[in-house]
């Protein structure tokens, strides 16, 4: 669906799919993405990577990759990599 025609109907369920919603608001999803990863990216910024995945569950379960290493075992089961989990 696009953002000119949004739904669609299956079963008499309206669904509505747009990819991308948004981008339909620019301005104002960009402030909205802007003050919730800020807090994240000064955390990492001040304290660095280790010692705010420390005190962050969020920031440590996001790390993917840390030195060369696989830290998602979803990211390493897709890609039929080896895992090894990341500790702080």
């Amino acid at each position: 669906t696009t953002h000119s025609d949004p739904t669609f109907v299956v079963d008499g369920v309206v669904h509505y799919c747009v990819a991308n919603m948004p981008g339909a608001v620019g301005r104002t999803s960009t402030y909205a993405l802007c003050n919730v990863t800020l807090p994240y990216a000064l955390k990492l910024a001040n304290q660095g990577l280790k010692a705010a995945c420390a005190q962050s569950h969020g920031l440590l379960t996001a790390v993917n990759v840390h030195e060369g290493e696989v830290t998602n075992r979803a990211v390493a089961e897709t890609f039929g990599i080896e895992f090894k989990e990341f500790k702080p």
